[in-house]
């Protein structure tokens, strides 16, 4: 599972430089950006509870083997017309659409997978070395897309990143084989009496019954909104406009953003228990505020990367501190769901942020966009303090 998700993410770094410098040159819209990360991430926001649902009914490794095929099936679609200079915006719109529907099955199945097949004890530790690889392929795949990019073209990257899927869903068969027949029943195998309607409401009821969860998930839905939105579509406008920066500047933005995030994650799973995670995960995401609020101001290139690197460390201690939580205080056979809720209200103002980052950018320019995202975030995190279930969680 380690070693596939690895290679996958690699592909993922070619990928988000590829679609970001792609976007850019053809249309030079932050519009166009934005919409593009809407469509990607609206179906997922659609049908994350039915993922969740179907992720704790159904063998999550078969779930996530299928969602690696569609994937590399369709951007290996991408890539040929893309090398045929057919590839035009709404193909892109039309395959972030997909990507969003599959991702809604695919990462509540992984966020449950994990602590499945992990001892406890080992679970900070499984989940530092999760982030770990994928930020070490952050590292390298956002490089070597602008190197690609640069070399060969978008086609080259877009063909590379369908076939780190194919090599993912290789990775998965063994665990098929291994796990999607258990001899007695296991999480992710919801015995099928137990009706949709009613798993449903068994995971919203646990999430509504701890103030700590819900309040948590409402918070990182608005300092998404205001400080996410900005790295994704605003960044790339920011690097060619203010930085005077190329494909190999935005590559190398991306690539410091993971090397602060592998620091973050060794810092982490060195630690076998993590205190006082409220004032940990809160305290990250004000000090993640001020640092997009940085980016934005930033007069060079070398300022820009500093601020993107640290980014990263901060969001990645929070974001490991919050996985724990979940992971050791969420009954296992309700994981898949809560995943899933988690997920979706985090996320369930993504969609609308990536659209007003899109027309804030093209109206009043990237660097404003960062400075009043970041201090809009910082002021969320720090009304997320206020309540004492959030401030002294464990």
């Amino acid at each position: 599972l380690w070693s596939g998700q690895t290679i996958s993410r690699l592909g993922d770094g070619l990928y988000q430089v590829a679609l970001a410098w792609w976007v850019l040159e053809k249309t030079g819209s932050a519009a166009a950006m934005g919409t593009l990360f809407t469509l990607s991430f609206l179906p997922m926001i659609l049908f994350l509870i039915a993922g969740g649902v179907v992720v704790d009914r159904l063998p999550r490794i078969r779930i996530m083997l299928a969602s690696d095929i569609a994937r590399g099936v369709l951007l290996g679609v991408i890539a040929g017309l893309a090398a045929q200079q057919q590839l035009a915006l709404w193909h892109l719109y039309a395959a972030g659409l997909v990507f969003g529907f599959v991702n809604a099955f695919f990462q509540p199945a992984y966020a449950a997978t994990l602590p499945q097949i992990t001892p406890r004890e080992a679970l900070p530790s499984a989940n530092a070395l999760t982030d770990l690889s994928g930020q070490l392929a952050g590292v390298a795949g956002p490089a070597l897309g602008a190197l690609m990019v640069a070399a060969g073209g978008t086609a080259v990257a877009f063909g590379l990143d369908a076939f780190s899927f194919a090599i993912s869903a290789a990775c998965l068969l063994p665990l098929v084989l291994g796990v999607a027949r258990p001899a007695s029943p296991t999480p992710g195998a919801t015995p099928q009496s137990t009706g949709v309607i009613h798993s449903l409401r068994e995971g919203l009821k646990f999430v509504t019954h701890l103030p700590w969860l819900w309040i948590t998930m409402l918070i990182l839905s608005l300092v998404n909104l205001t400080g996410r939105s900005p790295m994704n579509v605003a960044l790339p406008f920011l690097v060619a406009r203010n930085a005077a920066g190329s494909v190999e500047t935005l590559g190398l933005m991306y690539s410091l953003f993971s090397i602060g995030a592998v620091i973050g994650a060794v810092w982490m799973g060195r630690r076998q228990t993590i205190q006082r995670r409220g004032l940990l995960v809160y305290g990250g995401l004000a000090c993640a505020g001020l640092l997009t609020l940085v980016i934005g101001t930033a007069t060079t290139p070398a300022g820009m990367g500093i601020a993107v690197s640290a980014l990263g460390v901060t969001l990645t201690i929070t974001n490991l501190a919050w996985a724990s939580a979940l992971q050791e205080h969420v009954r296992l056979e309700l994981l898949g769901r809560v995943s899933a809720l988690n997920t979706l209200g985090s996320h369930a103002l993504l969609p609308l942020g990536f659209g007003l980052a899109g027309w804030a950018t093209d109206a009043i320019g990237a660097p404003l966009v960062f400075v009043i995202g970041g201090a809009l975030m910082t002021g969320m995190a720090t009304i997320g303090l206020i309540h004492p279930a959030t401030r002294h969680l464990q």
